[in-house]
């Protein structure tokens, strides 16, 4: 059993606050409920369209922090093979995506039919979809299948990056120095080259300020860790002045701080945002296909209004939280992810027998012809 608590409510919070931020970010963004809100209230929908997407450091300052808490609690290298947690982290990201993935090629087909809009993603190919299935459609050129998988990739690359460094560091300290090695090459330079930013060097600077956090925040000889990266990340901000590291190291900062303090685990102590934290996933999944048919819907019916704009926007809102509560209950969930993985299982297993017995099955259909 872990000596970890399962939920620490402040990590709820942050991730229930950033992917609303995410979906209002989106909202603001594309189709004509967009560019109709903008007439009404343009200094909000700018704010959103501008601030509101670096909620994903957010993201990704959890990410390093939950990693570092799983893989080395202490600070400790991996001493087994990456392999297995590498595969489970997989298999724990890609079930709920791909079935998200499905829902997005549905819904962009509805609202193709509906209307002509470029936030709509062509019809997706065979290759295309290979891609989106092992995460790897930024690094070869494929257009996305819905807004926001390409984060769903890069979590996946920063986790084996993290798992890899981990195992390789097995010298005295040297998991948590090379971590955060990577992290300050990845502060001073693949941050600043946007060429990078399909690669987990890009985003590793503030998933290693997560990690950082995690291992200052424990142990009394890690404490100056935490001052070492937060003195290297001002020295990059000084260089090159980036809002998102800023937030990402504020937010690494609060983690740290916080689980030292004991609030980490006790507050916010509010059940509608710890929900809200637990479907942040589901929710950051479908939302943007149900935002898709929203538009269409509104361009089906001739709306052209801002006040029927800003209606749209709140409806599809509510519609994106309500089908991130389904999607988690049937998908995302502990108890869903096992049905389907179990089911999946059978099946693989059936086929694997079916397939031993298909040239008994042909010996015997020739000896009977």
């Amino acid at each position: 059993m872990s000596q970890f608590p399962n939920r620490m409510p402040l990590i709820d919070a942050f991730k229930a606050v950033a992917s609303q931020l995410i979906v209002l970010h989106h909202l603001a963004t594309y189709g004509p409920l967009s560019v109709a809100a903008r007439q009404v209230a343009p200094a909000t929908v700018d704010w959103l369209y501008d601030y509101a997407r670096m909620a994903v450091q957010v993201f990704l300052v959890i990410g390093g922090f939950l990693a570092a808490r799983g893989l080395s609690a202490n600070g400790q290298a991996l001493t087994g093979s990456p392999l297995p947690l590498i595969w489970k982290r997989y298999v724990r990201l890609v079930i709920p995506y791909l079935a998200a993935i499905a829902i997005a090629i549905v819904c962009a087909a509805i609202a193709d039919h509906w209307m002509d809009d470029d936030a709509i993603p062509a019809r997706a190919t065979f290759t295309q979809w290979l891609a989106h299935v092992f995460l790897l459609q930024g690094l070869l050129g494929f257009d996305s299948l819905s807004a926001g998988l390409w984060y769903i990739a890069i979590d996946f690359q920063l986790f084996v990056l993290m798992a890899g460094l981990l195992w390789l560091g097995r010298f005295r300290h040297g998991a948590p120095a090379l971590v955060l090695g990577v992290a300050t090459a990845s502060l001073f330079w693949f941050n600043r080259d946007a060429a990078w930013d399909n690669w987990a060097l890009y985003f590793f600077g503030s998933y290693g300020l997560g990690a950082a956090a995690w291992w200052a925040s424990d142990r009394k000889r890690l404490s100056a860790w935490l001052g070492v990266i937060t003195t290297v990340a001002i020295a990059a901000l000084v260089l090159d002045f980036r809002l998102r590291i800023a937030l990402a190291l504020a937010v690494a900062l609060m983690l740290g701080l916080s689980r030292r303090s004991g609030l980490l685990e006790k507050w916010p102590n509010a059940k509608p945002i710890a929900f809200l934290g637990r479907i942040s996933y589901s929710v950051f999944l479908v939302h943007f296909p149900i935002y898709l048919v929203a538009n269409a819907l509104f361009v089906k019916f001739g709306f052209t209004s801002p006040s029927a704009a800003i209606f749209g926007i709140l409806a599809a809102w509510t519609a994106s939280v309500a089908g991130g509560m389904l999607f988690y209950h049937w998908i995302e969930s502990p108890a869903a992810s096992q049905r389907i993985t179990a089911a999946l299982g059978w099946l693989f297993g059936k086929t694997i027998e079916l397939a031993r017995k298909l040239p008994g099955l042909a010996t015997l259909l020739a000896r009977q012809t």
